[in-house]
């Protein structure tokens, strides 16, 4: 027996699920739309636990879809906020080489961003970096004052109000443990009944490979969850950071490194770093699941991986371990601060998605397979870009399933 039929499902209430959703709605009046979220509330996961910065677009490869969302999806969202007075703190950035070494790095970095189009970027030397960020340590940095602060929960929320306004529906404590497809429908056994659909959009972020393996799909990537574990600053301390502070980042990796982020609520967070997860939503360092970590052990794509990377992932398992490497780390950027200035800790969980020759994924990941589109990989800076990714995922979905605006 189905309990609810649509013509096109959305499996995750993340940020790009909602977003998507929303504009499916307001293109295609006629679609019924809902999206189906495990939790009791949106944004729950990934983009819940993010470190809410409206990105501007310089650490990508020209070209590569980050660059082109990230630099179109910042000012999409900050249009959409503006119009729904969401705050938000265009607060800037710096960038920041602590060595002569990093400087090249650095200096290429600046070249990335200008030709992704973020805008206002300039070097500035020791004195216009103590100027800025006064406790900060660096002998020359990339300003970005397009760079920004916002609450991602927040604007997932306006996007599922305005779904709902669009005559979409948001299913709670929906979670989908199996797919069958049948007659030209894919049908959905949900803890809120079976639902049938016509097409399905995977948006199930630290799911997303579980999600297509439930509808027979090898998309060739596993997600590998990496916990960023970072510590707030005492709020004595806060007035010490006023704006975000970063590294020059590995080229290799898709981690920034440990940076300083003032968040819109005023408090800041120290880090994070990188360190593999034993759970898909694995927040604390005593998290496990023999699921997800068997699975992770089974695929052979990680054990490639942790060839290539296995000095990194010691330094990181290392520096979450050692509170005090942890701090020398932060040092680097600021070094005025101490153990005694970070309070309490928290983390996030990236999904990452790496393939079977144990490369990371660098870039957003977007697949289609018959009557469903899957997004693989969607991580930072998918949250600043996730109205123009759902712009992007609409015209996909307009030629693959056929859509009809009528």
């Amino acid at each position: 027996m189905v309990d609810r039929s649509y013509d096109l499902a959305v499996i995750g209430g993340g940020i790009i699920g909602l977003a998507t959703a929303m504009k499916l709605t307001a293109d295609y009046p006629s679609l019924k739309v809902a999206v189906l979220e495990k939790e009791d509330k949106v944004a729950e996961h990934q983009t819940g636990h993010n470190s809410g910065v409206i990105h501007a677009g310089i650490y990508y490869a020209p070209g590569s879809q980050k660059a082109n969302f990230c630099s179109t999806g910042g000012k999409l969202l900050r249009d959409f906020c503006d119009a729904r007075g969401i705050e938000y703190d265009m607060c800037g950035k710096l960038i920041v080489a602590v060595t002569d070494d990093e400087i090249p790095r650095l200096e290429e970095l600046y070249r990335r961003g200008t030709e992704n189009g973020a805008e206002g970027l300039r070097m500035v030397g020791k004195e216009e970096i103590a100027e800025i960020e006064p406790h900060s340590a660096g002998v020359k940095a990339i300003l970005s004052p397009n760079t920004g602060i916002i609450d991602y929960q927040e604007v997932s929320q306006a996007y599922a109000s305005e779904l709902g306004e669009n005559g979409g529906d948001l299913l709670t404590g929906a979670q989908v443990r199996s797919m069958e497809r049948r007659d030209g429908l894919v049908y959905l056994d949900t803890t809120v009944g079976t639902i049938s659909a016509k097409y399905i959009l995977n948006c199930a972020g630290l799911h997303a490979d579980t999600v297509a393996k439930m509808m027979g799909v090898d998309i060739g990537v596993r997600i590998i969850p990496f916990r960023g574990e970072y510590f707030s600053l005492i709020p004595s301390k806060a007035h010490m950071v006023k704006g975000l502070i970063y590294p020059v980042p590995n080229p290799d990796l898709p981690f920034l490194g440990v940076h300083f982020t003032r968040r819109v609520n005023g408090s800041v967070e120290a880090g994070p770093n990188a360190v593999f997860a034993l759970a898909r939503e694995g927040y604390s360092k005593t998290s496990f699941s023999f699921r997800d970590t068997f699975g992770t052990l089974a695929y052979p794509g990680f054990w490639k991986m942790s060839a290539k990377y296995w000095k990194v992932g010691f330094n990181e398992q290392y520096r979450s371990a050692v509170k005090s490497v942890f701090v020398k780390s932060l040092q680097t950027l600021m070094p005025e601060i101490t153990g005694d200035d970070l309070g309490d800790p928290g983390a996030g969980v990236r999904a990452q998605a790496v393939d079977r020759n144990g490369q990371l994924l660098q870039d957003f990941s977007i697949a289609e397979t018959e009557n469903a589109i899957h997004v693989l990989n969607a991580p930072s800076p998918g949250a600043t870009s996730s109205l123009s990714i759902s712009n992007y995922i609409v015209d996909i979905a307009e030629k693959s399933f056929g859509l009809d605006a009528a």
